[in-house]
């Protein structure tokens, strides 16, 4: 289905049955893009499973599109470019310098 494998932007939920975890992973997976997942299970190990497994930015579980401004938000695949919010989204604007000095008469050396 072409809801289930593009980036669909609005009030929609693509909704697929599925016989066994391995499945919804590999489904979860079968795209070009990764922006965000959501998770509803009642099973934390099933949870935490999954959420390791899927390929995308951000994932929710028993929730969708709760934010928090330290929660980094980016995607995977064709669905992003970097990160916003959080730390991770300060490194784009940083460059990484080392500057050496020698300290003589210093009691280090």
């Amino acid at each position: 289905m072409l809801i289930a494998q593009d980036e669909i932007f609005g009030p929609v939920m693509a909704l697929m049955k599925f016989k066994t975890i391995e499945e919804a992973i590999q489904r979860a997976n079968n795209t070009r893009y990764g922006l965000a997942a959501g998770i509803i299970t009642k099973d934390l190990n099933a949870a935490n499973t999954v959420s390791r497994s899927i390929r995308a930015g951000i994932i929710w579980i028993n929730c969708y599109f709760a934010f928090d401004r330290d929660c980094p938000y980016g995607g995977y695949k064709m669905s992003g470019f970097g990160r916003d919010s959080g730390m991770q989204g300060l490194y784009e604007y940083l460059h990484t310098k080392s500057v050496v000095t020698p300290i003589y008469n210093s009691p280090w050396f």
